[in-house]
């Protein structure tokens, strides 16, 4: 990398770093894990910057640095449980209820969690989402529902067992 275009990713990642930690802490849910994240996938950037930069989104490209490499470290470490279908509830969420929430979020397979976080906390459109995460809009649906469900039937059982969300 020559002197330009350090100084060209040194503004990128000076004017995008706190957006790209929040598109972390949103995907891990933790903020330590969050800052490695970032720091992995800059570098990663870093390494192909003189290919990244001809494109018209470097951003989008780290995102998606963040996305693969988040699913990898989660499918070393977890395995994903299915369920039955889950009956249609409706949901409720009071102010109190966003800690819990996001620890709920958390425990979503990878590539559940990307979606809601690109739709909803990054508010994305589908088409957009499914650029992010390089797969088809019809994928960015279904994940997004099958997210959605595997909350709605958490917050079901939670409000049936206690009152309240827990996990």
């Amino acid at each position: 990398m020559d002197a330009a275009e350090r100084e060209d990713f040194d503004a990128f990642v000076r004017s995008r770093m706190p957006q790209l930690l929040g598109f972390a802490n949103a995907l891990t849910g933790d903020p330590h894990r969050a800052a490695d994240l970032v720091q992995d996938a800059l570098e990663r950037t870093a390494l192909a910057w003189s290919r990244v930069v001809r494109r018209d989104h470097p951003e989008a490209y780290v995102r998606r640095v963040m996305v693969n490499q988040h699913i990898s470290v989660w499918r070393r470490l977890r395995r994903e449980h299915l369920v039955a279908d889950a009956p249609e509830t409706a949901y409720y969420q009071s102010a109190t209820d966003d800690a819990v929430l996001w620890r709920e979020i958390g425990q979503l397979p990878p590539r559940q969690r990307a979606v809601l976080v690109l739709r909803y906390y990054e508010d994305l459109s589908e088409a957009q989402t499914a650029k992010v995460l390089g797969c088809s809009i019809g994928t960015v649906k279904s994940q997004g529902a099958r997210a959605l469900a595997q909350l709605r039937v958490r917050a079901a059982s939670a409000k049936e067992s206690e009152g309240s969300w827990t996990s």
